[in-house]
């Protein structure tokens, strides 16, 4: 795989917000239902916390019909179609089996909401059976995963959208525009804030696996292992077989922002992590609960990510958010607004609320016929097949989520790690190496040729 430099990543990648990068190529596909009087069928994969989010915001979109929701826990299920039939007056169909939905021809698009390791095979999958894909962040379980993805939305022709709202969002949209128009000079590091107190969620012992829940196809790509509820449905994102930490959950919202207003379109060259899963003697929590990692350029620009998941207190009126560092001065961006400040004094500058982003964001009309911006974005582009127009694109995923794995892959092997862009493996470190991808449990299996 060749560097890509700003000039390249645009090729691929597309245009960007408020027209911050060139428009890419118009892409052309045999899709039928290119009128945006045409209904797009959508089936839901997921349907707890967010994936009921997905459901639902779809639901209120013009011409939009969920027409399948699909979960392993059978449970589920009556209260996701009762919820959605509130909604839009339609009944949807269930299934537990994402293949299933996927051999229909009448599904044009999928919404994946499951846990974190299935997101790349459902999204492979999908990409192969000729289904548009909207996935929820981290994009991947590992970074080999992440470039499969991108491979398969290319190959196969298909409108891959991520999770990542905040390329939809007038305010982000607005700062990032400012950012990049070098008012506060050359922006030269910048800080993720990420503060999510969350409580231990204790132990249980391996029990029978529920009625009406799927084990296997929960488990999917992931090793074997006896049922336990304490892994299972949200606390999967404490465990390095299933999920990645609050590092990989909230962070690649942070990431992704970071990252968009360094306009960097590579992935950082030397990365280095330490934390661990402070206080909590009660539960089995493999991945650190306090973490703060540091990822620097090549041309020796710096990102920082600090996750805090204990009790904490917030900066500048901020849990969750940037700061950027810049020649003239720097940003803070979060909670609905930013603000600049200039020179050693810090004099205020320039800053936008979220009232007056409110206010242009419904001038503009930018949130569609259902009140959702981004997934209105990505609808659009499923009817216009229009690549270049996503929001987020998945290979901006990828190197957003990416920088989570890296930082994961720095804190488990103890280290500062030397990576190399252009060929998405460490320089001279078996070890890290290793963590790239996963053994997969047959037959759930990422191909290797997509």
């Amino acid at each position: 795989m060749e560097p890509l430099d700003r000039r390249k990543f645009i090729r691929s990648a597309g245009k960007g917000a408020l027209g911050l990068m060139a428009a890419g190529p118009f892409i052309k596909s045999g899709f039928a239902k290119d009128s945006p009087n045409e209904r797009i069928n959508v089936a839901v994969m997921g349907i707890r916390s967010r994936g009921q989010a997905h459901v639902n915001d779809l639901a209120r979109l013009k011409n939009v019909e969920v027409a399948v929701i699909c979960d392993i826990d059978e449970r589920l299920l009556p209260g996701a179609v009762a919820e959605l039939e509130q909604i839009s007056g339609k009944k949807a169909r269930t299934e537990t089996d994402i293949r299933r939905v996927l051999e229909d021809k009448d599904i044009d698009a999928v919404s994946i909401a499951s846990p974190n390791h299935w997101h790349a095979l459902a999204t492979v999958w999908a990409c192969q059976a000729g289904k548009d894909v909207y996935v929820e962040k981290p994009v991947s379980h590992n970074i080999s995963e992440g470039r499969k993805m991108v491979e398969a939305a290319r190959k196969y022709d298909r409108i891959v959208q991520v999770g990542t709202q905040s390329r939809s969002s007038f305010i982000t949209r607005s700062a990032m525009e400012f950012l990049h128009s070098g008012k506060l000079g050359e922006i030269y590091m910048a800080r993720s804030c990420l503060i999510k107190s969350r409580d231990s969620f204790g132990r249980a012992m391996n029990s029978a696996v529920p009625e009406g829940v799927h084990y296997d196809l929960w488990l999917g790509p992931a090793p074997w292992r006896p049922f336990n509820e304490k892994r299972f449905h949200y606390n999967w994102h404490w465990f390095w077989d299933t999920g990645n930490g609050e590092t990989g959950n909230t962070g690649p919202h942070n990431c992704d922002r970071a990252r968009w207003g360094l306009q960097k379109y590579e992935h950082p060259r030397k990365i280095q992590s330490m934390g661990d899963c402070f206080v909590w003697d009660d539960c089995d929590q493999e991945t650190p609960n306090t973490q703060i990692s540091v990822m620097e350029y090549a041309d020796g620009k710096i990102i920082q990510l600090e996750v805090r998941g204990l009790y904490s207190n917030s900066e500048e009126d901020i849990r969750q958010g940037e700061f950027f560092y810049g020649s003239k001065g720097w940003m803070k961006l979060g909670g609905g607004s930013w603000e600049v400040f200039y020179g050693r004094e810090n004099e205020p500058g320039e800053k936008m609320g979220r009232d007056e982003a409110r206010a242009q964001a419904e001038k503009l009309d930018l949130r569609g016929s259902g009140g959702e911006p981004h997934f209105q974005n990505f609808i659009d582009c499923v009817r216009s097949r229009r690549r270049d127009q996503l929001a987020a694109d998945i290979l901006e995923g990828h190197l957003s989520t990416a920088m989570c794995h890296l930082s994961n892959i720095a804190y488990r092997t103890g280290r500062t790690v030397v990576f190399d862009s252009a060929t998405e493996t460490f320089i001279g470190d078996d070890e890290a190496d290793a963590y790239l991808n996963r053994e997969y449990r047959y037959p759930y299996v990422v191909p290797d040729k997509v």
